[in-house]
């Protein structure tokens, strides 16, 4: 199966929720879209480190929820793997996944753990990872945007990328190119921590 899963609760249309948006409606120019990507990316993973607002991480997490994961895509999955556009987009994807699917999720954690066993520590899902564990994992880890350090939670988004990478190359029903996308995400999020660390992340 690929990532997302489209069969999930319908969210309400893309809104302008920013003022920083409303200069750019209707996409004239795709440079200023691009801009303003790159402004919301850098507000949220910056400026929510430097807010002393502790409900911010909450908000950062229910962002997909409440603005729609469509919002999310319109101005970020165009973004770059090596930006924090682009590394947003694939923390949310992530999570959206595991919350309309989390058995499946589950299922391939499952059987991917025994086959990425330093991944699946540094993921740090608990034992037994039910789908109620990694619902929580997850949010664990999009919450550490606001409270934590970036790097770390691209490294566990990518720990967890790759153990259910490992997992669905070993469950008959996924398709090469749904192992092909888990991992290649995996190994961006991954560069990207380690970009982060050396200060080229932005």
């Amino acid at each position: 199966m690929s990532l997302p899963d489209h069969r999930r609760p319908h969210h309400r249309p893309l809104q302008a929720t920013s003022a920083f948006f409303d200069e750019h409606v209707g996409g004239v120019d795709p440079a200023l879209v691009t801009e303003a990507a790159d402004r919301a990316a850098h507000l949220l993973v910056r400026g929510a480190r430097e807010s002393a607002d502790r409900a911010v991480s909450e908000r950062l997490l229910h962002l997909a929820d409440t603005e729609g994961i469509e919002t999310v895509a319109e101005v970020w999955a165009g973004s770059p793997a090596d930006s924090l556009a682009g590394c947003l987009w694939r923390l949310y994807l992530l999570r959206s996944w595991v919350h309309a699917e989390p058995v499946q999720a589950a299922a391939q954690f499952e059987e991917g753990r025994s086959r990425a066993q330093v991944a699946r520590v540094v993921a740090g899902v608990a034992e037994p990872p039910g789908p109620e564990e990694l619902k929580a994992m997850v949010d664990e880890v999009l919450r550490g945007i606001a409270e934590g350090d970036f790097a770390d939670v691209l490294f566990r988004g990518a720990a967890f990328a790759r153990v259910i990478s490992a997992g669905r190359a070993a469950r008959a029903e996924s398709g090469h190119d749904d192992v092909q996308r888990m991992l290649a995400m995996a190994e961006q999020l991954e560069a990207a921590g380690h970009a982060e660390l050396a200060g080229r992340l932005a």
